[in-house]
């Protein structure tokens, strides 16, 4: 009965302030049963002993029945899916909607779900969609029950071998419920764009769809305002149609914007269309739309540029999970993912291999990032037996417009990708459907570029890479020059590359105009492809318990690897870091890796605790952009070396252990820059909370990351403890995830407890829907406990 009145009360609100915005979050208050459940479609169907939950939601991140862990090496995703299990889901939510609401059209949006979705609502089927990360939406008029109950069933199958990589299963992004007045702006029918951008002035285009769902003609009236970051008006413009019933009409709206405040990657400034509908006289639906006023162009001469400046992207691919959240992509994992990865130099990602969750871009339009828009890694042609080509002649159209519309008015979009790394490219056919995407996007968007991912660049691709306005290299940046002899006015840059080759992927694109960036697989870890970044190519199922790619810059926890701060050298003045390369392997090593696979990292870690081989050398490794670089033990010189290109800016040192400090020290001349430094640990004595931040929202979507570390008695981390860790929680929140970014951890993600991997762990705590204070506590066996504070507001 609570959650009835929520939602009366949630559509009632609605009613009272159509200045807001139509849609409305519709995650709370559902049922979930993990199998089959025949009749279920049906709203008489009993499930009341069905698990309540929240969205966003992915069961193939919790643990299996009977265990305490989502991983198995009989799972049919195999090394592909980390391992992890997939299946069949139903959903079910039961809601009301007042009678004053008669008259209006109501309308049920999905942002995404894995996969293969089918839709009911009051018994009636609405329609299936198969793809798992396009948004799309029903129009659920017609069926309400006014004042009684509603049921919105979905049937989930993530069945079969379908994906490369990770893909969770269920609802896992966010639904929605619009309630609109009959006369109304269409599902995504408002399109901004900035044809011309200069400092004294902007033009701004607005095209807007507005639909007439009533039985009587209207006179429509649009106002369109222009706000800017402080909610100042600074355009505006109105026009006036008359609309037959159930008739369509497009509004094409000029506005200049003085003086604007251009987007960029360092000063990402958001204005806001306000749309106002009135008919008759009568506001009838408002909607706002942030957009930014940027101008890109790039050629083979001047390279990438962002508002008439020269750009180099400093690109990393990014897979949609989350880490110890699988596949749900709350808000704030989101938007902190892209603060990591902006923190760390990134200005660019590419969402590999699919268009990512609204939520996404919408950080990536505040804080500053590029974006590559990608549709599909897979077209006619299958890479696994039940992926994405069983259903692409007859739904790509639908979900490349899904992508386009849904995504066409954020500025941080730079690029829409017609695919990944497309099976036979050279031959005339495959080609032609790589034209046919690339056409019928341009008739959606012309105002970004066109790329596609494409691996085995050699002269018989060109045709395929002639559909394209940018060629995306993967993995071929030995093509660079010869190919630019070939062919002088083509752009290009890596859409893959390796991470053991950043140094030379980087100098190709700081020397070559035409080659605009560089996307690193990967930025972020992920769950799936298991092992690439150790065991390589070619995966088997022997190589269980592993199940993270382990090739990430930063790892699924969110914290930087060795490579990350490498990188950090390549883009950054006055970095020093320093790593040291285990007397053992890290793990055992595959034998029968294939030459061609090289998506790990050097054999090194952060750590100066190598009790038993004391007096042996150990080789470390100082990154650095500095001059140069001197390494002390314990306060003596072992010498200095020069960091620059010459040496790929990096120092190695040969240094007897000694337990004790270890410090690199950066000069430039005789300035010192920049300091690392390793320490030994005693035993871990304490742990250490820390919160990404100390108060949350409480509308049960918002979330902390809390990172826990072993510390000895003088606060050095233990890098090589493996404690477990318990924990607890009081108040208003509650733990959602769990983990420790070690890749051969089988370990739960929801049980409240987790074994640290290299001196600590993480936990994420969401709050629910009420204010007040959040403890955590920490405690391990023989360690004094910590706990860390949220307030809930």
């Amino acid at each position: 009965m609570r959650l009835l009145t929520a939602i009366f009360l949630l559509v009632t609100i609605y009613a009272q302030a159509q200045d807001s915005s139509r849609a409305q979050l519709f995650d709370a208050g559902w049922r979930f049963h993990r199998g089959g459940a025949q009749g279920a479609d049906e709203p008489d169907f009993d499930d009341s002993q069905w698990r309540a939950i929240d969205l966003p939601h992915d069961w193939s991140i919790e643990d299996l029945p009977g265990t305490q862990s989502p991983f198995s090496p009989d799972a049919i995703s195999q090394v592909s899916g980390g391992f992890t299990t997939g299946g069949t889901g139903w959903y079910r939510k039961t809601f009301t909607i007042p009678a004053v609401q008669k008259g209006k059209r109501v309308h049920a949006q999905f942002d995404g779900i894995y996969m293969n979705a089918e839709i009911w609502f009051n018994g009636k089927k609405l329609g299936k969609h198969p793809y798992g990360y396009t948004s799309f939406w029903y129009d659920v008029t017609d069926r309400i029950k006014w004042n009684e109950k509603n049921v919105l069933a979905v049937k989930v199958r993530n069945e079969g071998e379908n994906s490369r990589w990770y893909a969770g299963s269920g609802i896992y992004r966010h639904v929605w419920l619009q309630v609109m007045d009959p006369v109304h702006v269409a599902q995504w029918g408002t399109y901004i764009t900035t044809p011309q951008v200069s400092a004294a002035t902007a033009g701004v285009h607005i095209s807007t769809k507005v639909l007439n769902e009533s039985t009587g003609a209207a006179s429509i009236k649009l106002v369109t305002r222009i706000l800017n970051a402080k909610g100042k008006e600074v355009a505006a413009a109105n026009n006036t149609q008359s609309l037959t019933p159930k008739d369509t009409v497009t509004y094409n709206q000029d506005l200049a914007v003085a003086r604007p405040e251009l987007w960029s990657v360092t000063t990402p400034v958001l204005y806001t269309a306000v749309t106002s509908v009135y008919r008759d006289g009568q506001l009838v639906d408002q909607l706002q739309t942030p957009f930014g006023i940027r101008s890109i162009t790039a050629d083979a001469v001047n390279g990438f540029r962002l508002n008439r400046q020269p750009l180099k992207l400093k690109g990393g691919c990014v897979h949609h999970d989350n880490g110890p959240l699988g596949a749900k992509a709350y808000d704030r994992a989101e938007e902190r993912k892209v603060e990591i990865l902006k923190a760390s130099g990134y200005n660019a990602i590419r969402c590999a291999h699919n268009p990512p969750s609204p939520a996404f871009l919408d950080a990536c339009d505040r804080l500053g990032m590029l974006v590559i828009d990608e549709a599909f890694d897979a077209w006619t042609q299958g890479k696994n037996p039940d992926d994405y080509h069983l259903y692409f002649n007859d739904w790509w159209r639908k979900d490349v417009e899904s992508m386009v519309y849904r995504d066409r008015n954020h500025p941080s979009i730079i690029m829409w990708s017609t695919g990944n790394e497309i099976p036979n490219r050279e031959k005339p056919e495959v080609v032609s459907v790589a034209k046919m995407l690339s056409d019928h996007i341009r008739t959606l968007d012309t105002t970004r570029f066109i790329t596609c991912g494409v691996n085995g660049v050699t002269p018989d691709k060109d045709p395929f890479l002639a559909t394209l306005d940018i060629a995306g290299y993967n993995y071929a940046r030995d093509k660079y020059a010869t190919d630019h002899q070939r062919l002088p006015d083509r752009v290009m840059f890596a859409t893959e590359s390796l991470p053991l080759e950043a140094f030379d992927y980087w100098m190709g694109v700081t020397d070559h105009p035409w080659v605009i960036g560089d996307f690193v697989w990967t930025s972020f870890d992920y769950i799936g492809e298991a092992s690439i970044g150790w065991l390589g190519y070619w995966q088997r199922q022997h190589f269980y318990p592993w199940n993270l790619a382990y090739c990430g810059d930063i790892d699924i926890c969110g914290w930087k690897r060795p490579q990350s701060y490498y990188r950090d050298v390549l883009w950054k003045p006055g970095q020093v870091s320093v790593f040291v390369k285990p007397p053992k392997p890290s793990f055992p090593t595959n034998p029968n890796k294939v030459d061609w696979s090289h998506w790990e990292w050097h054999d090194v870690v952060a750590d100066w605790n190598w009790k038993g081989y004391e007096k042996q050398p150990l080789e470390v490794e100082v990154y650095s952009s500095c001059e140069q670089v001197e390494l002390f033990l314990n306060n003596r010189s072992l010498g200095k070396q020069p960091t620059s290109r010459a040496n790929k800016f990096t120092a190695t040192f040969k240094v007897p252990y000694e337990a004790g400090t270890l410090e690199a020290i950066g000069y430039n001349g005789n300035k010192k820059i920049n300091t690392a430094v390793l320490r030994t640990a005693a035993a871990p004595a304490q742990l250490k909370l820390t919160a990404d931040h100390n108060s949350m929202q409480a509308n049960n979507q918002d979330l902390v990351y809390i990172t826990i570390e072993l510390l000895d008695a003088n606060g050095v981390r233990d890098p090589k403890a493996e404690n477990l860790v318990q924990f607890s929680i009081a108040g208003p929140g509650t733990i959602i995830g769990v983990g420790n970014a070690n890749p051969t951890s089988t370990e739960s993600y929801q049980l409240p407890q987790r074994k640290a991997w290299q001196g600590r762990c993480l936990v994420i705590v969401k709050g629910t829907g009420e204010p007040g204070n959040v403890v955590l506590k920490a405690k391990a066996e023989g360690l004094e406990e910590g706990q860390a504070s949220i307030v809930v507001k």
